[in-house]
């Protein structure tokens, strides 16, 4: 039926075909909104990325971007201030000994470990954010989260723990 020749053509054009087959996903492309090398540099109309949009993310619309030290603005440390006082403030939360000291509960030799611009210290102890005050905030920048220390809150890179930006001393009114 076949012969010599035409069966080692066969042969050779089903091995082809299955390189082509196995090869082809590896050249295709990356989906639209993925890579760039850059966190936070997706498409900026429908906020990019696996987040589902700013509707999604409930960020009102919010587009900044983590810059260090420039992320908060007036308007977030006043509105936080108000909420994080409400169940922080005037010492409620602190031992007695230090809700007198009025450096937002902080141990002696404890106070403001940390920098902003800088890897958060390993032995900075850091707590959630009260919710309260996490839905009166704008959504964290992808790749970031907001944590407490002491009184004040931060934001955080999640793999690094660099301190993007601070709002210190919340706890007073």
């Amino acid at each position: 039926m076949f012969t010599q020749s035409s069966k080692l053509a066969l042969r050779s054009l089903v091995v082809a075909l299955a390189c082509t087959l196995a090869v082809a996903p590896a050249l295709g492309g990356k989906p639209e909104g993925e890579g760039g090398g850059k966190h936070g540099k997706k498409d900026k109309e429908n906020g990019g990325g696996k987040q589902g949009g700013k509707h999604a993310r409930g960020d009102k619309g919010d587009k900044r971007e983590a810059r260090v030290g420039g992320y908060f603005n007036d308007r977030d440390r006043q509105v936080a201030r108000i909420s994080f006082g409400e169940s922080y403030g005037g010492g409620k939360s602190c031992p007695p000994g230090l809700a007198k000291k009025n450096n937002g509960c902080m141990p002696p030799g404890q106070a403001k470990k940390y920098a902003v611009g800088r890897p958060l210290p390993s032995d900075v102890v850091f707590y959630p954010v009260p919710p309260a005050v996490v839905v009166q905030l704008p959504a964290p920048p992808i790749g970031h989260k907001y944590v407490r220390v002491a009184a004040d809150i931060l934001l955080i890179a999640v793999g690094t723990s660099m301190v993007v930006d601070a709002m210190t001393d919340l706890g007073r009114l």
